[in-house]
């Protein structure tokens, strides 16, 4: 069964290159926002599987909506995807709470690894 994926970024490509990244067998997007408010509606309204955010984003950040967003949904595991993660320990995201960090300079597949790992952790 896939998991449903909710992806925020400000970035309209970087948007559109995850929800392709994510059209598998694995996993689907449930929706897509560009900052961290519509984060957190657009998350009470689908009920996704897992959240890939960045962490610099207009009107909310991504530090402001995880933080948000474990209160309301505690056991939906949170990714940071950032260009700022090579800066951020992984201890301090995880403080923030969010689940997993990945660098946007990183390959693909270490996002999907991280998904797969958070999503599916008895195949891991």
């Amino acid at each position: 069964m896939s998991k449903s994926v909710l992806i925020v970024d400000d970035n309209a490509f970087i948007r559109t290159t995850l929800c392709r990244l994510f059209t598998s067998r694995e996993f689907h997007v449930c929706g897509e926002a560009e900052n961290g408010q519509q984060a957190i509606a657009r998350a009470q309204e689908m009920n996704p599987d897992l959240i890939v955010m960045d962490l610099s984003m207009p009107v909310m950040n991504g530090l402001q909506a995880v933080s948000a967003l474990k209160r309301l949904m505690p056991n939906v595991p949170i990714i940071l995807f950032s260009d700022y993660s090579d800066t951020l320990s992984k201890q301090v995201a995880q403080s923030a709470g969010f689940s997993a960090l990945v660098s946007k300079s990183q390959p693909a597949s270490a996002l999907i690894a991280a998904a797969r790992e958070l999503c599916f952790p008895s195949a891991a």
